[in-house]
């Protein structure tokens, strides 16, 4: 299948520490890739680098986004170009999450309405965007944000962290609708919790200090989950 995201030696500092260290990386139209590792491997740093994030400075290396390099375009560019990247931890924002809601919808062409009942943040619409949401709420809410931007690729960081049971649920029944619709996606997930309640994953990537030192069959999920990551650490 003929990629969609192409990452090629990618070295990126963030002030005067080099914390991606030569990534390669494709993922195709319509997969599902999920990238896994300990914790500072680099696996958010990645994300943010791709979306264009001005803290990470690119020493070396090309993204390719449907075609067009993007390594030096701007994050609002990137955007028009269907790139969305729900944030772990999104920031607070000013603006009611209803008046956001609407205007993304009518510019996207999605109904809103009825995807804000499907991720059960209905009750969060009169509040200020993220101010006083719980962990669940803030992804469920961030998510809907992305299904509203109908992307290319999604970069999905730890939708799975610190969230309950039920919440996990409704944002894998999200994530499953997004690739229904098209959109591939590039996950991260420290736990691996979400993984088997998605429909499918094409691909599985594990990082260890700011390289990608597997890329192959998800199925190794099961060993990392029961013996963690020595094994790539070799």
């Amino acid at each position: 299948m003929t990629s969609l995201l192409r990452v090629r030696r990618l070295y990126v500092n963030v002030g005067e520490r080099t914390i991606l260290r030569g990534v390669d990386l494709d993922v195709g139209r319509g997969e599902v890739h999920v990238l896994m590792g300990p914790n500072a491997a680099g696996k958010t740093a990645l994300l943010k680098t791709i979306m264009g994030d001005p803290r990470y400075k690119v020493l070396e290396g090309t993204i390719v986004f449907n075609d067009v390099n993007i390594t030096g375009l701007k994050p609002y560019e990137r955007a028009k170009l269907g790139l969305a990247l729900a944030y772990q931890h999104p920031p607070r924002v000013k603006v009611r999450f209803n008046y956001l809601l609407e205007r993304m919808a009518r510019k996207f062409g999605i109904d809103g309405m009825d995807l804000d009942d499907k991720l059960g943040v209905r009750h969060l619409l009169d509040r200020n965007l993220f101010e006083g949401f719980s962990g669940g709420e803030a992804k469920r809410a961030e998510l809907l944000l992305t299904i509203l931007q109908r992307p290319r690729l999604a970069l999905l960081d730890e939708p799975d962290s610190g969230v309950d049971v039920d919440s996990m649920a409704v944002i894998a029944s999200a994530i499953n609708m997004l690739v229904d619709e098209g959109s591939s996606v590039l996950l991260v997930t420290h736990t691996g919790h979400i993984l088997r309640r998605l429909k499918r994953i094409d691909a599985l990537h594990v990082m260890i200090n700011g390289r990608i030192v597997y890329s192959g069959d998800p199925s190794v999920v099961d060993e990392i989950l029961k013996f963690g990551y020595e094994r790539f650490s070799r």
